[in-house]
């Protein structure tokens, strides 16, 4: 059991990094601190083009697998304490 938790932790690791990068990767919409502050410009709503759509579905998978990953470690260490 202790090396499924050891895998789940690395996971939840690499995919909280590439998470937070492809998050990072998204274009901005607007409505957001920089519009606040008048740095952002409003865009049009909608993906632009093919490599939008891709990343929007490739952070969208890799945000269930990172969800996946926390669910199983919380009911990885719920069961482990009453053992």
């Amino acid at each position: 059991m202790q090396i499924l938790e050891l895998i789940l932790q690395v996971l939840l690791g690499i995919t909280s990094l590439l998470l937070t990068l492809l998050i990072l990767l998204h274009k901005g919409r607007g409505g957001g601190l920089s519009d606040m502050f008048g740095g952002g410009m409003t865009s049009a709503l909608g993906s632009s083009g093919l490599a939008e759509r891709n990343l929007n579905r490739f952070t969208v998978i890799l945000a269930l697998v990172w969800f996946v990953a926390i669910v199983a470690l919380g009911l990885i260490t719920k069961f482990q304490g009453m053992v």
